[in-house]
């Protein structure tokens, strides 16, 4: 009775008794680990209180020849049947993939690196390929604007060019047939809309505010004007700690400087949000077609129909950082 009794406690101990520990939220199988490689990782990360018990188990669930990667959520206390029985089946955890207020591809490619199997490399080599872009109907210039800022469920072990396929799955969901007849409306396209919505992105730090400067925008597209956005000329420059923008800034010869090219750039200057793709498409109608800073520092605007209202609003507000010693 004793000999069985103490058998039938390490076949419990072995299968069904808690195992798994609180020392890792998840365990992380490679594309290319051996078994051997996995069995090492749950000893090193003191992912389960017995080891030897673990393998045992693993060697009689045949877990050896089904190795499978992912990302599998570790539950305190899980018993190795458990464990292995997701191991074996691949039952792993999605990653939940949020973005939002990135400003460049290499921003977006770190982010993408930091949450799946693939690193940041892979994914930048993926996002600045042109022939990628231009599977998806884009250039690599504008190829930023298909990425849509939400919350996604992927797994961690998607290759790069799967995660891409998935977001234009997205992509295509969002501009459903509302907001394309919206675009068409203004005579733009998805791309332009979300190009000019980076635009509205880098001039807004209030939400509210956004219909009324894409409104401001769309004025003055319509007239055939210099958009002279200075966002547009901070990302030209490659400076984004610049805070006052000086007659030197608006100098450089580059396609993303609004204040010598007409029309909107050859691409975004940030990943804009929804919330500003949909200000463009629901713009504000007014007739204002010159904005500048409030000089209280609010991060709203002073909007202006003509050039004389203009130059007030902008000596104000050349005046209030003179005070405040803002240079460059």
């Amino acid at each position: 009775m004793l000999v069985g009794g103490f058998i039938g406690f390490k076949v419990y101990q072995t299968f069904l008794g808690p195992s798994v520990t609180d020392e890792q939220a998840y365990l992380y199988v490679y594309t290319d680990d051996t078994y051997e490689r996995v069995l090492q990782r749950i000893k090193d990360q003191k992912i389960v209180k017995h080891p030897d018990l673990f393998a045992y188990a693993a060697e009689k669930m045949d877990y050896k020849d089904k190795v499978k990667p992912g990302r599998y959520k570790l539950t305190p206390g899980m018993n190795n049947r458990r464990f292995i029985g997701n191991l074996r089946g691949g039952y792993q955890d999605a990653v939940k993939l949020r973005f939002a207020n990135i400003r460049l591809k290499e921003d977006f490619a770190g982010l993408l690196g930091k949450n799946f199997e693939a690193d940041s490399a892979a994914f930048s080599a993926i996002l600045n390929n042109e022939a990628v872009a231009e599977k998806y109907g884009f250039t690599k210039d504008n190829f930023y604007t298909m990425f849509i800022p939400n919350t996604y469920d992927i797994y961690w072990n998607t290759s790069p060019d799967k995660v891409i396929e998935r977001l234009h799955d997205e992509y295509l969901k969002f501009w459903n047939d509302d907001r394309l007849q919206k675009a068409k409306a203004l005579h733009l396209t998805p791309t332009e809309v979300s190009i000019l919505a980076s635009i509205v992105r880098g001039e807004a730090l209030h939400n509210d505010e956004m219909p009324a400067i894409a409104g401001l925008y769309l004025n003055r597209l319509k007239k055939g004007m210099l958009l002279q956005a200075d966002p547009t000329v901070i990302f030209s420059n490659n400076d984004f700690t610049i805070r006052r923008v000086l007659n030197r800034h608006l100098t450089i010869d580059n396609p993303y400087n609004t204040y010598r090219y007409k029309g909107l750039p050859p691409g975004p200057i940030n990943m804009p949000p929804i919330v500003a793709i949909d200000a463009v498409l629901n713009p504000e109608h007014h007739e204002y077609i010159y904005m500048c800073a409030k000089e209280d520092f609010s991060g709203y605007h002073n909007f202006a129909k003509t050039v004389a209202e203009h130059q007030v609003n902008a000596r104000k507000f050349q005046q209030a950082l003179d005070e405040r010693n803002i240079k460059k």
